[in-house]
Order: C-alpha cells, then structure tokens, then sequence
C-alpha cells in the first residue's frame, strides 16, 4: 500500500468518525442545530460524491446535476401526498426516477463534447426546474411542505433529529464505498481511460459511450439519494433544489475537495457548507469572501483540499 493511499484511508477515518461523534459534542455544547446543519452536509456530500464519480473520472462535467436531486427531493413529496411513507419506497423511487431521468438526458448529452456538454445538461436541469415550477398541485414555485418525514417499517422513528442523521451518515458510507469499488474495477478503469483518451479506448475494443452513460446513470440514482435525505431533512421541497445555482455548488465544492478524488468531494460540501454557515454570521455578503477563498484554493492548490495532504507519496 503506498503511502498516498495510507493517508487517504486514515483521512477517510477521520472524516467518517468526527462525523459519527458529532451528535455527542451537539449534546455536549447543548447545540442541537449542529445534528440539523451536519444532516445537510451529508446530503450535499452524497450529491458532490455521485458528480465526482463523472466528473473527476469520467471527465464529465455536468452543470445540471441539481436536476436529480430535485427528482429525488419531489419523489418524498408526491409518495408522501399519495400516502405512501415509507423511506423504501421513497428511496426507490427516487433511485428509478433519477436513473430514467439521468438514462435519457445522458444519451442525449453524451453525443457531444466540452462546453456543449456542460450546456446540453444546464438545459435539460433547467427544463426539469420549470416543469416543478409549472406543477401547481404540488405548490408550484413555492414548493410543498411535507407534513411528516419518512415513516421505516411504518415507525416515524426519522422524527428524531438524530436518527436521520445516523441514517444519513450511513448511506453516505455505503455510497463512498460503492464509488471506491466502482472506480477502482475493470470499469473505472476503462472510465478514466475513456477520460483521457476515447479514441485510443475505441482502438483496444472498447466503447467509451456505453461506460459514460451508466456511470452517469449511476451518478444520477446516487444523487437522487441525496436528495430524498435533503427533503426529510428540511421537512420541504421546492424547484430551488434543482436550479442552475445549486448545480454550480455542486461543482464548487468538487472543485473544493480535489477533482478525481471521492474523499476530497464529500470533505469540499463539508468545508464549503461550513464556510456558508459561518461567513453568514458576520456578512451578507458572504459569497464575496468565499469565492476569494475559492480563488486562493485554485491557484495554490490545483488538487483542492486533497493536493494539501497529498505530498510526494502518492
């Protein structure tokens, strides 16, 4: 085991346990706000990991990712009108949604390159916001309230604060662990070879189309996940879950944490929802400071947070 990979298991650790003892310091400090801002995180740390996986592997860089996770978050809300509870269903639901979604758009937006890429699914996420916004039955434009969270084995136990977190936290360790088996198979590889070279992949046998299109599909049903998370979280789902902006703070926070690098992506939503929370108490205008941030962090450290612990033993 190289030393690179040392270091990102022991950083994995640190990130997955101070996330699990963070219920017990909310307690501690008696700041039961941390368990509903650190459930957040987890939610965008999903989403930022699924775009990481097309992204930093696939080289795809989709400006629309907000899209399924709106699909996800309106999956919560329409079962939930129908009087379907369940967080099975609501999670089913919002994984088949999300992959169709994410089947067609991508078959579509995968026949071109570079920036017609990224404007191809700017459009397609912009076409699913206006679709929310036109749907008046479930609130249009000012969204729905969800009048209960998710119900498991018909027992509201997601009421308590702290449980949907331990449940977030989990789905956030299976996903990560599914992103890692992911890119480090036959298929990863081919991936990021695809990535790096499509016409040299086609030339050895292989089709970059096909791999492109289900780790996108893929990325779609992950954060789809996410956004069912986000719904039960706020109690409340709106088309602003799917705008234009949201898509660029998903790729923010990449950007943040270390393209290519599945870790570096949940610990860039971590940093950059922390810095949102803790700018806010001093400024408006927060946005101004944290892009200066944003700019330091990419020109001192093109690899993000994770070129900062990366060294010379990868």
């Amino acid at each position: 085991m190289t030393r690179w990979l040392m270091r990102r298991r022991v950083a994995a650790w640190l990130i997955f346990g101070g996330f699990a003892a963070l219920p017990l310091i909310a307690a501690m400090t008696g700041d039961p706000y941390l368990v509903v801002v650190a459930t957040r995180i987890l939610a965008f740390a999903m989403a930022a990991l699924a775009l990481d996986l097309i992204l930093g592997y696939g080289g795809m860089v989709s400006f629309g990712h907000a899209a399924y996770l709106g699909i996800g978050a309106y999956a919560v809300a329409i079962l939930s009108r129908a009087g379907i509870t369940d967080l099975g269903a609501h999670l089913g639901a919002a994984v088949v949604a999300g992959a169709l979604f994410a089947l067609v758009t991508g078959a579509i937006s995968l026949r071109t390159r570079g920036i017609y890429f990224i404007m191809i699914t700017l459009a397609f996420a912009q076409m699913a916001y206006f679709f929310f916004v036109s749907l008046s039955a479930y609130g249009g434009d000012d969204g729905v309230t969800l009048a209960a969270r998710s119900t498991v084995l018909g027992q509201d136990w997601l009421h308590d604060d702290r449980v949907l977190y331990y449940a977030a936290l989990a789905m956030l360790v299976g996903l990560y662990l599914l992103c890692v088996a992911i890119t480090g198979s036959r298929f990863g590889r081919v991936l990021t070879g695809a990535r790096e070279n499509p016409l040299r992949m086609q030339a050895v046998g292989f089709t970059p189309f096909r791999f492109q299109l289900t780790a996108f599909v893929i990325s779609g049903a992950i954060t789809a996940i996410a956004g069912v998370i986000l719904a039960n979280q706020a109690s409340f789902v709106s088309p602003s879950y799917m705008n234009w902006h949201r898509s660029g703070e998903l790729v923010v926070m990449v950007v943040l944490g270390g393209i290519g690098n599945l870790l570096g992506a949940i610990a860039g939503a971590t940093l950059a929802l922390l810095l949102e929370e803790w700018l806010a108490l001093f400024t408006d205008h927060w946005r101004l400071i944290f892009g200066a941030l944003l700019i330091l962090v990419v020109l001192y450290s093109r690899d993000g947070l994770t070129g900062l612990f990366k060294g010379r033993g990868k």
